[in-house]
């Protein structure tokens, strides 16, 4: 029995063509950082699938990061879906612990809708 696929999966494969463009490469300028993001189909912590968005070499990849990210976030897929696409407030997703946040935080902060493609790209 396979895993159900992430509705994040497309979203991440979109973010790795977003990121070469001249918006995704001034964001690894401005931004910097390193973020890994364990995503679960329903419950936190249960058959995550792990991405990581490298916004120092500017690349996106399926994987853990070797070494040791600027920050990971663990969120299940509609809630990061929500998140990516400024449905839903990160912080109002943290208080409610529909996210869960391992790392720097003034880092964490940085982690906003605009890091993502618009929808109108997806």
């Amino acid at each position: 029995m396979g895993k159900p696929d992430l509705k994040s999966a497309f979203l991440m494969e979109q973010m790795k063509q977003h990121i070469g463009t001249d918006e995704g490469k001034s964001l690894c300028k401005k931004i910097g950082l390193v973020y890994q993001l364990n995503i679960a189909p329903k419950k936190i912590g249960v058959d995550e699938e792990i991405y990581v968005v490298d916004l120092k070499k500017g690349e996106v990849k399926k994987g853990p990061y070797e070494g040791k990210p600027d920050v990971t976030f663990s969120f299940n897929d509609n809630d990061f879906m929500g998140i990516a696409t400024g449905k839903l407030n990160p912080q109002i997703a943290f208080i409610r612990g529909a996210m869960k946040i391992k790392g720097s935080l003034s880092a964490a902060q940085k982690f906003t809708p605009d890091i993502f493609p618009k929808p109108s790209k997806l």
